[in-house]
């Protein structure tokens, strides 16, 4: 067979088995994100600590100073304005957004004071200075200090661009979904 009706029938096969290619690639691709996401991998893409792939680890004592968490964000009227203002990403959170990455610096009973930068229990935190406006010039209210409540954390990111307890205070430790693992992770 040639001509036109040949032409029209292998480029409509060529047409097909790319759709199909790129159904099987999508579905693959879907599947391996999915199975990640279940088996309790993130990938990072904030600046709040090194990017790239990372693994959620079961915690099964109390969140202590030091640790890296994924901890979601609770429901308050603070959270959805740092929603709106896009400092949160879309993800599997109440709410709707992604699990924050952050080091818990303070627990149950500590003090923190907040000035020009963060010290707990009169030690002062490095890389804690507080930002008076965000990446868009929009003013940054710092939380005022004071001890931090039981069955809360208070969190950190080095990054003097993140949004954390400088901002919006403790969290409850509740919404600690485990410990940030590195698993291939980039730091410039």
């Amino acid at each position: 067979m040639t001509g036109p009706v040949f032409s029209f029938c292998m480029r409509r096969a060529q047409s097909t088995n790319a759709v199909v290619l790129l159904f099987l690639a999508a579905s693959i691709i879907g599947g391996g994100v999915a199975a990640a996401i279940v088996g309790g991998y993130r990938i990072n893409l904030t600046p709040s600590e090194p990017v790239g792939f990372w693994r959620i680890v079961p915690l099964d004592r109390p969140a202590a100073p030091g640790d890296i968490v994924f901890i979601c964000p609770p429901q308050t009227a603070a959270m959805r304005e740092a929603r709106e203002r896009g400092y949160f990403r879309s993800g599997m959170c109440p709410g709707g957004v992604a699990p924050l990455i952050k080091m818990v610096i303070a627990v149950a009973g500590q003090h923190v004071k907040i000035g020009a930068d963060v010290a707990i229990d009169g030690r002062p935190v490095p890389f804690s200075d507080l930002a008076e406006r965000d990446g868009k010039g929009r003013p940054m209210t710092p939380f005022p200090g004071g001890i931090v409540p039981g069955e809360t954390v208070f969190l950190l990111s080095p990054f003097r661009g993140s949004y954390d307890s400088r901002y919006f205070g403790p969290l409850p430790a509740s919404g600690i979904l485990g410990v940030a693992q590195q698993v291939l992770t980039y730091a410039p």
